[in-house]
């Protein structure tokens, strides 16, 4: 072995026939298919995230993928496990279970903005991961404690996370519309309530009169106005315990 290779081999790296240092690639482990996709996501988002993608990403072949992630739907509860264990879980106090209720969704919402589009990972997915299962866990005891029946806690829980997950899909959808220079026009406030303003008045009456109010609210003050209904709506009929 000549002095390049032996300092190629101390570093890492492998020498190619031309005599220039070439890095051996990392081995491929679940929790790096985990972090490549994750950075995958952030820069281009979800729907940008296909195995094939993933594969050359990582680069490898979609064979070298399988062995460790066993299909797309495997790699959303992968994706979505991961960030649910970045969640922080209050122990339950029944003096205060709507904030916390609230700030754990608080806590999901930010995390999948974080990955434009990665909710959609999380609809209709089985909450058979370990983390995703210890947020649900983590809810469900939360509203357990608030005094709420179990049947409607359970429901209850998995009820806030979809609002949360299709709040955030929306958002990510329309932040990505926003940059785009052919639509920013569409979703500008001033714009879209000019033009419910223009519509007949005889047609719309309420829509025109209120269009100030349908086109309300800064950041995430919808979603803090919605979270809420649906917390209150449930201290409203907590009842007997079922």
């Amino acid at each position: 072995m000549n002095p390049r290779e032996r300092r190629a081999a101390r570093q890492g790296a492998t020498v190619d026939a031309a005599g220039a240092p070439r890095r051996r690639p990392a081995p491929i482990t679940p929790a790096r298919v985990v972090d490549t996709a994750l950075d995958l996501v952030a820069a281009e988002g979800y729907e940008a995230l296909t195995m094939r993608r993933l594969a050359a990403a990582l680069d490898t072949g979609p064979a070298s993928l399988y062995a460790h992630v066993v299909n797309k739907a495997d790699l959303d509860e992968l994706l979505i496990g991961r960030l649910c264990a970045g969640l922080t879980l209050p122990e339950p106090d029944a003096a205060a279970w709507r904030d916390q209720l609230r700030d754990v969704c608080t806590q999901v919402r930010d995390h999948y903005l974080r990955y434009p589009g990665i909710s959609r990972a999380a609809l209709a997915l089985a909450p058979t991961d370990p983390e995703i299962a210890r947020v649900s866990e983590g809810m469900l005891a939360i509203l357990l404690a608030g005094g709420v029946a179990a049947r409607s806690a359970a429901w209850a829980a998995d009820a806030l996370l979809l609002y949360v997950a299709a709040y955030c899909l929306e958002t990510s959808i329309v932040r990505r519309r926003a940059v785009r220079d052919d639509a920013a026009w569409v979703l500008d406030r001033d714009e879209l309530g000019g033009r419910l303003e223009a519509l007949p008045v005889g047609s719309f009456p309420l829509t025109v009169a209120h269009a100030a109010e349908i086109t309300a609210g800064e950041g995430h003050d919808r979603f803090d106005f919605t979270l809420g209904l649906m917390i209150d709506g449930l201290s409203a009929g907590r009842g007997a315990r079922r």
